[in-house]
């Protein structure tokens, strides 16, 4: 379990984030499930005080059974967000330059502005700093999907021609990587080494089609997509609604939330 913690750091953001694992030591408290609470969280004696762990722990004194006593009080209205909505067979992490779960997201998002847009897309770009927590292994919540894209960010189609597409790509590798689809791209020394798109050089005068989210349309984590376009079409679907409705559709089918990296980002 990944704890999310924000802190004001003067940035351009106004805030950063760090992950600390949590890994319920000391008491043996869980992340519940809306059916779960007392298993995962424990109980507090409302004649004592007393908190019971789920490890079988007994805490009078401090601020343990204080904390535990607003975590449950605060679990009625967090009922609707422990919804188990899906299944993932391992536990996922965004990492650059690629990775299981920043691969996932990225290719959802070109195949979702597809479906959108109703138009083939070359290129699909999201940041990495989007998705905010890990897939857990397991029981996926509602909760999980819903604080991985915390963020209302809109699904877009920007044309880009060859020659600014080539200067994303070039921002890409000076500012970090990010998450990348349909392309094919070596890094060294923070300059593109090489870069395919459908298995080809890029043309500076041929137009392509780029799915994106409208953060990085001007000037998000140094990523400006929409510099030099020559269309843009902002739809109104938010990112993390869309996945929210496709991993409940994949268990609908009877599926779990997989995938896997393919090496489409290299940095040397």
């Amino acid at each position: 379990m990944m704890l999310l913690l924000a802190a004001f750091a003067g940035c351009k953001t106004g805030m950063v984030w760090e992950k600390l694992p949590v890994d319920g030591h000391r008491t043996g408290v869980s992340a519940p499930t809306a059916d779960n609470v007392p298993e995962a969280i424990g109980v507090v004696d409302t004649l004592t005080g007393a908190y019971t762990a789920p490890n079988g722990k007994v805490f009078t004194d401090g601020a343990t059974p204080k904390v535990a006593a607003l975590l449950l009080e605060a679990q009625p209205a967090m009922a609707e967000v422990k919804e188990v909505i899906a299944f993932s067979t391992r536990a996922m992490t965004a990492e650059a330059p690629e990775s299981e779960l920043s691969n996932f997201v990225v290719d959802f998002l070109r195949s979702e502005a597809e479906k959108i847009f109703k138009r083939k897309m070359d290129v699909g770009i999201v940041n990495f700093g989007g998705i905010r927590v890990d897939m857990p292994e397991g029981d996926v919540l509602l909760d999980d999907i819903r604080s991985m894209f915390p963020f209302k960010n809109k699904i877009c189609f920007v044309e880009l021609p060859g020659k600014e597409l080539l200067r994303l790509m070039d921002d890409v590798a000076l500012y970090g990587p990010q998450c990348l689809s349909g392309v094919k791209m070596v890094i060294a020394d923070k300059k593109v080494e090489s870069l395919e798109i459908d298995g080809k050089p890029v043309d500076p005068k041929k137009k392509y089609n780029v799915a994106t989210v409208d953060f990085l349309l001007d000037g998000g984590d140094n990523i400006s997509v929409a510099r030099g376009a020559t269309k843009l079409i902002i739809s109104d679907v938010i990112i993390g609604s869309a996945i929210e409705k496709y991993v409940r559709q994949l268990t609908a089918d009877g599926k779990a939330i997989e995938y896997q990296t393919d090496g489409r980002v290299v940095v040397k």
